[in-house]
């Protein structure tokens, strides 16, 4: 499968699906979305409450989903290329958070009747995109639990490992870095603390050896030590350990 065969959907081709989907499928699905969309700042693509009549597909760059309570905006996921970001509107309707583009994103639009087809016509291509959504849910779990179990440094660190795993599910992490166009702000509101303590855990991790931060990428000189402190266990990402996925989406 070569992302210039597939544009728009290559990315999530070249996720934990790859095995799974048969050619039929791949030329069914990039086929799907049918209008793109760039930007160049933040925007929100979709708003708490409203109505969803289209699903979206990240070609490029990444994507938050936020809640705002009291003033106070809250990350509660973000997505990197090649993840169907909401899915789930398909179902629900409406959203309960905002969809919001981080920095330089590409995105391609998939109108639900679309997906309707899938339903009726197309019951294994639905299981694969029902996988992908629910591997969103094990994400979240997973955010709930670091988020009790860590301080700040710890949940940055978890952060930061997670995204470099999943941006290698999908070819755009190097061996040790990987894009990160968030600012500190923005990880601040996505590992639940301060802005200014979220700027001394970084400068306190930067002089550590940990991390390092350079236009728009975040620089791992040392990945195991960096998983120790955020007690890294990637197995609810589905690509290895006791659940990795293996060749059971391919049985149906």
């Amino acid at each position: 499968m070569a992302l210039t065969d597939y544009p728009r959907t290559g990315r999530f081709m070249q996720g934990r699906v790859r095995q799974a989907m048969r050619q039929r499928e791949q030329d069914l699905l990039e086929s799907m979305v049918e209008t793109t969309e760039l930007f160049t700042a933040p925007n929100t693509i979709i708003r708490r409450g409203e109505v969803a009549q289209r699903s979206t597909m990240l070609i490029d760059g990444f994507i938050a989903r936020s809640i705002t309570r009291d003033g106070k905006r809250h990350i509660i996921g973000i997505h990197v290329p090649g993840d169907f970001v909401d899915l789930h509107g398909f179902a629900l309707k409406r959203l309960d958070h905002d969809i919001v583009t981080v920095g330089h994103t590409l995105v391609g639009y998939v109108p639900h009747e679309r997906l309707v087809a899938v339903m009726r016509n197309e019951p294994h291509l639905a299981r694969l995109l029902w996988f992908a959504t629910l591997l969103d849910a094990a994400i979240h779990r997973e955010w709930i639990l670091k988020l009790e179990q860590l301080n700040a440094d710890g949940r940055l660190a978890h952060l930061i490992v997670e995204l470099w795993h999943r941006l290698d599910f999908v070819g755009l992490a190097e061996p040790l870095s990987c894009a990160m166009p968030l600012t500190q702000v923005e990880l601040s509101d996505a590992c639940g603390t301060t802005a200014i303590h979220l700027n001394r855990t970084v400068r306190a991790m930067r002089e550590d050896g940990l991390i390092d931060f350079s236009r728009g990428r975040v620089m791992i000189p040392d990945m195991e030590r960096l998983k120790s402190v955020a007690r890294f266990d990637g197995s609810y990402l589905y690509g290895d350990g006791d659940l990795f996925i293996g060749k059971a989406l391919d049985a149906m």
